[in-house]
């Protein structure tokens, strides 16, 4: 009696385990990452003047970014996280009669640590690639090429700020600030159960 009551316990914690198994899926470590920016810094690279005399500079730090890419979770180090995009960064002017806008593909993978389940903190390398300056006909067009830089994040749940530290250099070998301040936006799928 002894052994059926055992060996009817040892197969229900069996049924219990495999059934918990195929019941609770463990969080899938690649996910589905879409990021947007608002950023505002950097040295100017151009200027509007309007008839009214009013003029408008145009920051290489300045833009809003929208940005693709993944979010992988470390197995062993549930906190740890690291996070690749690839984006495109925008801004134009007021002006009325021409497009005026700087362009440019930012590149961005940062390591991050999860403090708690909403609060992040990231820092890791950036650089932006095809930097245009199209000014519609009114001037000559400009392309600036950069090396590697460094961002910063403190986010908590979907919502963070962010400091990029990246240079911009001109044909002419003049080296601009494209240093920015920004407010972050970051969306992951699928969500956990």
């Amino acid at each position: 009696m002894k052994k059926l009551l055992l060996t009817s316990l040892i197969a229900l914690s069996g049924f219990t385990y495999s059934f918990a198994q195929t019941t609770e899926s463990p969080a899938k470590p690649f996910k589905f990452l879409v990021t947007g920016a608002l950023e505002s810094g950097g040295d100017k690279v151009g200027e509007v003047m309007f008839t009214n005399g009013d003029t408008q500079a145009i920051k290489a730090g300045n833009g809003v970014t929208l940005s693709v890419g993944a979010q992988y979770q470390i197995p062993q180090a549930e906190k740890f996280l690291l996070r690749g995009t690839v984006g495109f960064k925008y801004v134009t002017t007021a002006a009325d009669n021409a497009h005026i806008r700087l362009t440019r593909f930012p590149l961005q993978l940062t390591g991050n640590f999860m403090a708690t389940e909403k609060l992040r903190f990231g820092a890791g390398v950036v650089t932006h690639q095809g930097i245009s300056l199209n000014t519609d006909g009114l001037g000559e067009n400009e392309q600036f090429e950069s090396g590697a830089g460094a961002v910063f994040e403190i986010a908590y749940s979907a919502v963070g700020l962010s400091y990029t530290v990246l240079n911009y250099q001109h044909k002419n070998k003049h080296t601009v600030s494209a240093n920015a301040i920004g407010i972050t936006f970051s969306l992951t799928f699928p969500k956990n159960k």
